[in-house]
């Protein structure tokens, strides 16, 4: 059995290690520029991809090119690139290859902030109040109207805290929106934006998910609250000054997410807490 790993530096060399371990064949891709990087090295065989940087591990094509000519049966996207793209996934399966993931189903479930928060709702997992979907700039204002705080305005898509701003004055909507609607376009390709309450003075803090179809099991938590920019600096493991109960909750809630949506590998769910109240980010 023959694993083409899709990705480069050490997220390749940690899934070649474990494939090695486990008696399977290794495949590694590389850009022009990569040549003679680690993983190229490291793995059973190795074949270019045209183009260089990281433009080269997005070519949907070149990628399947490549496991068809090295007779490869599974594609591990490892994470980043193509590892939370349904379109990818959905390309794997009809060629006949398994993508060593969730499928193309959960991707785009979890991969839209606004239908995450509904199967939170469904799996009775608390959420913030928000918009629902696409929305344009009145909508976040008739939002924020109802609001005794201020408010998040977010990507629908994509993650690592990009195209996202709060807003804690009607008179900044205007420029948070356009801010975080030009972020959105840059990051992920698409522009769509929602609104989610602010909760002030909340910890991030993020379960680790292992899951099969019906069937999860948390694995642990981190608390990933020293950020810049809404982006994570540190991370600690077991999170910190959090109640036995509230931890179980937090657990409970994530592996009932994952389990609900048929949800298959592994996922961050990422909460907010506040004392003892935790409410649902999303999924990653």
């Amino acid at each position: 059995m023959q694993l083409l790993i899709a990705n480069r530096g050490e997220i390749a060399l940690r899934i070649i290690r474990t494939a090695t371990e486990l008696g399977l064949g290794t495949v590694a891709v590389y850009a022009e520029d990569d040549a003679d990087t680690p993983h190229v090295h490291a793995a059973d065989e190795a074949i270019g991809l045209p183009g260089a940087g990281p433009a080269a591990y997005l070519d949907h094509a070149a990628i399947l090119a490549a496991a068809k000519k090295s007779g490869a049966q599974l594609i591990h996207p490892g994470y980043g690139f193509l590892s939370e793209q349904p379109e990818f996934a959905r390309a794997c399966a009809a060629a006949g290859y398994t993508f060593v993931g969730p499928d193309a189903a959960a991707l785009e479930l979890f991969g839209n902030k606004s239908s995450a928060r509904r199967a939170a709702v469904a799996a009775d997992v608390p959420v913030l109040a928000a918009t629902d979907g696409p929305s344009g700039v009145e909508d976040v204002r008739a939002f924020m109207a109802t609001q005794d705080g201020g408010i998040v305005i977010k990507a629908l898509a994509g993650g690592g805290g990009r195209g996202m701003r709060i807003v804690r004055s009607p008179d900044q909507i205007d420029d948070a929106y356009r801010q975080c609607a030009a972020e959105a376009a840059l990051g992920f390709g698409d522009p769509d934006l929602f609104a989610e309450a602010h909760l002030a003075d909340a910890r991030h803090i993020e379960v680790q998910i292992v899951a099969a179809p019906s069937r999860a099991l948390a694995l642990g938590d981190r608390d990933c609250s020293v950020q810049r920019r809404h982006q994570k600096m540190i991370e600690i493991a077991p999170a910190q000054q959090i109640s036995d109960t509230l931890r179980r909750e937090l657990h409970a809630a994530a592996a009932r997410l994952c389990a609900d949506a048929e949800y298959r590998g592994l996922a961050t769910v990422e909460f907010l807490i506040a004392g003892d109240r935790f409410v649902f980010l999303e999924v990653n």
